[in-house]
């Protein structure tokens, strides 16, 4: 069994900072890509960011240049600092990885969080 769990959400003002975590754990033989997702209720669930096992990145035009991506494939471990946050960035924010479990080797499964909460407010 594999599981993705979130941190770091929480309500912060605009122009504020947040780091999110994600950490990936259980029966783990390799990890592809991950990235994270975001969604509001009544909307379609869209792409923040992007990052393959190499470190390659890809960000959605809103956060370039204001959100980095990172992982820590020593802990399974996705992150995605973000820095002058706007109103607009208020979302469920949810982590994803492309996984291999260890007892199913083969083609690579996609797994998500359970979503963490962000909300930028005065």
């Amino acid at each position: 069994q594999v599981q993705l769990v979130e941190s770091g959400g929480g309500l912060v003002q605009p122009g504020g900072s947040l780091t999110l975590s994600c950490a990936a754990s259980g029966n783990i033989f390799s990890i592809y890509d991950m990235g994270w997702f975001r969604q509001a209720p009544g909307k379609q669930r869209e792409l923040v960011a992007t990052i393959t096992r190499g470190d390659s990145t890809n960000y959605a035009d809103s956060v370039k240049g204001r959100f980095t991506i990172s992982r820590d494939n020593a802990k399974n471990t996705v992150y995605l600092q973000m820095n002058n946050l706007k109103p607009e960035d208020t979302d469920v924010y949810y982590c994803y990885a492309e996984i291999v479990d260890k007892f199913r080797l083969g083609s690579p499964v996609e797994y998500w969080g359970q979503g963490t909460q962000v909300t930028v407010s005065s």
